[in-house]
């Protein structure tokens, strides 16, 4: 099972994350992607977050989980990365602070990969787990919101 997790704290926010899962749904090939019967796509409601790691306006955020086995973790990075763009995100390299932080600012959307399946990996595009899933509080409470079973699931990927 995949995860992701939708972001967005600029304009119309909701509308921000139906337009990521809408490209979601085209991209991925899914033929009701915003149906929340599908056994095969589950979405945690959208939840509101203070931003994180700077000053900035709330954000909406989601969890979409879905099983897509023919799909790699690299392609479905770029689909996102892709996604963001046409949805009028920047694209540039993260910065860092001299701290060695890393600097955060708004965003119409983001769309972060929380989890592959069991895939590990560590490179200097992709992580997964994702690398903050625990120092981001809100991602297990909005993954709670998920039904159990996937929430179990979830679970279980990050914490081995």
């Amino acid at each position: 099972m995949i995860f992701l997790l939708l972001g967005s704290n600029m304009g119309d926010r909701a509308a921000n994350l139906a337009g990521a899962r809408e490209r979601l749904r085209e991209r991925l090939g899914f033929e009701s992607f915003g149906n929340c019967k599908l056994p095969q796509v589950r979405f945690s409601p959208e939840v509101r977050t203070e931003a994180i790691g700077f000053e900035g306006p709330f954000f909406l955020n989601q969890i979409v989980a879905f099983e897509k086995p023919e799909i790699t973790p690299r392609k479905l990075l770029n689909i996102c990365k892709k996604i963001e763009i046409e949805m009028g995100r920047e694209a540039h390299q993260a910065e860092y602070n001299t701290e060695g932080r890393r600097i955060y600012s708004d965003r119409i959307i983001d769309i972060d990969i929380l989890a592959f399946d069991e895939v590990r990996c560590d490179t200097k595009r992709l992580t997964l787990p994702h690398p903050q899933v625990w120092s981001r509080p809100f991602v297990m409470e909005i993954a709670e919101l998920l039904p159990e079973e996937i929430f179990n699931h979830f679970q279980t990927i990050v914490n081995n």
